[in-house]
């Protein structure tokens, strides 16, 4: 398989990292599963090197599904890997390097994440100088866990300032202590249409999953109105934090509309000392996009730069290898507050000095961690902005082109779609196409029949109570002509009467 995707120069072709699959399909046939499932060894008697391997690739590789090396992969938001992230992720385990702690007399590993994680602030547009924590996850779900948690920090402590206990840590003392002593009975979420993972960073942070309320209209993204979320604000004995959601991922809905509302938005957690946390796993992306060819997705994403925090995911729209998130913040003392790795002197990096790259494990939850920034560094180096661009608009382009298509198509409905049905519903189109069949006895089993092929794979989900399909492009080799045509021909097929 091969595809385009820009070195310097746009036209620029690479063949995919990966060998030919067979027959074109994006999930092995079930005959290779089962053989797969079948030669799992249940013993410790040794093989030796050789003939592990061996059996790895004969066996075992033919049973793994092609989420990552496929474009006509769909399911959940999955991107792939880059030729050069590909590479750089050989070279990852080659060198084995433990990316803990900044020793800048023994190793450049830090200073190669310190670097491309600000080539991701350049890439999103978010002046480095203001966002001085950053680091690498495991992706977006522990990036929200390191967004609550710095928030669970910082919405305590100014708690505790206005209850005449100036330092309070969550961290230090506990958050049930800090708690009390701050006067708060409760620490909310507020949020649109949350992602699961949010709920789960609630859980993890110890604020409960019952903490996350969502203040979306029904059927959408966006908050119900600022006012709901300031009459929840003014709550007494309560700290609050407002996580908004870059694309929900569901839909492919923003949460905001443009600078004006996200800047509403802040003047409220200002005002209500609250925190401001961005989920935007892949949403975040569409900050590439320019605000003339792309209006409605770049209004969507203006005003990000106002949060404290932002969360996401490299192994979706960054297309670097499994598993690699992202998370930014404008507080790095709220950062070392939370994560510092306590009494364990002999892992000070300058003892005395006050180090210009921050030891990883000080301000994130790992204390051992793989060489995550590498391939990242890879990609963003070989391609640049301009690669990336171009990688998004062929994305989107064959979304539109799903969506387009689902229009027209006399037993398909595209859905969530706030407006009616019409070519100008292809402007809010990002990466997520939803829809369903026209006839209600072909959902239930339309996933089935669609990934059965296995020549394209879709996630099933459901819209209004019912069941649905959606399409996620998130792969590089996005190949708009040819995906498109074979997603047709798929669906087509799917809904013949004498096949259902």
């Amino acid at each position: 398989m091969s595809s385009h995707i820009a070195k310097h120069d746009s036209t620029k072709t690479f063949t995919s990292v990966n060998t030919q699959m067979s027959e074109n399909r994006v999930l092995p046939p079930i005959s290779a599963i089962r053989h797969a499932r079948g030669t799992l060894y249940n013993s410790l008697e040794p093989l030796g090197e050789d003939e592990a391997i061996r059996h790895i690739r004969k066996d075992i590789i033919p049973g793994l599904n092609f989420s990552s090396r496929s474009s006509n992969y769909y399911g959940f938001v999955t991107g792939g890997v880059t030729p050069a992230a590909y590479q750089a992720d050989q070279i990852v385990t080659e060198c084995d390097q433990n990316l803990s702690v900044h020793l800048p007399n023994e190793s450049i590993a830090t200073e190669i994440e310190h670097q491309a994680l600000c080539l991701l602030c350049d890439l999103f547009s978010l002046p480095r100088n203001e966002w001085l924590h950053r680091t690498f996850t495991t992706g977006a779900t522990a990036s929200n866990v390191l967004g609550l948690a710095c928030a669970r920090e910082y919405v305590i402590a100014k708690a505790g300032e206005k209850s005449g206990h100036p330092h309070l840590s969550s961290g230090e003392h506990g958050i049930a202590v800090a708690m009390l002593q701050a006067g708060i009975e409760k620490v909310q979420v507020l949020t649109s249409a949350p992602h699961s993972s949010l709920a789960k960073a609630a859980s993890i942070v110890g604020l409960g999953r019952a903490s996350v309320i969502a203040l979306n209209k029904p059927l959408s993204a966006t908050f119900e109105s600022l006012q709901r979320l300031e009459s929840h604000l003014q709550q007494e004995k309560t700290a609050s934090i407002v996580a908004i959601s870059c694309a929900e991922v569901n839909s492919g809905h923003f949460a905001t509309s443009g600078y004006e509302e996200m800047h509403a938005i802040r003047k409220l957690c200002d005002k209500y000392s609250a925190w401001m946390h961005v989920d935007g796993a892949f949403g975040f992306f569409g900050r590439l996009l320019s605000n003339e060819d792309y209006p409605e997705l770049a209004r969507a994403c203006e005003g990000m730069e106002l949060a404290d925090s932002i969360a996401g995911d490299g192994h979706k729209l960054l297309n670097v290898p499994y598993d690699c998130g992202f998370f930014f913040s404008r507080h790095l003392d709220i950062g070392m507050a939370t994560f510092q790795n306590a009494n364990a002197p002999y892992l000070d990096s300058t003892p005395g000095m006050e180090p210009a790259v921050p030891s990883p494990l000080n301000i994130g939850i790992e204390n051992s961690r793989r060489f995550r920034a590498l391939p990242v560094y890879a990609s963003l180096v070989a391609y640049g902005r301009k690669g990336y661009e171009d990688m998004l608009k062929r994305q989107i382009a064959l979304a539109r082109g799903i969506a387009s298509y689902l229009l027209e198509h006399p037993k398909y409905e595209l859905l969530a779609q706030t407006e009616g049905q019409s070519e100008a519903t292809l402007d809010r189109i990002y990466i997520i196409v939803l829809f369903r069949a026209t006839d209600d006895n072909i959902n239930p089993e339309l996933v089935k029949r669609i990934n059965s092929t296995r020549k394209i794979y879709v996630s099933g989900t459901s819209w209004q109570g019912l069941p649905a399909c959606r399409f996620a492009v998130a792969n590089w080799q996005v190949n708009v002509d040819d995906d498109l045509a074979l997603i047709k021909d798929v669906l087509d097929d799917v809904v013949v009467p004498e096949k259902i």
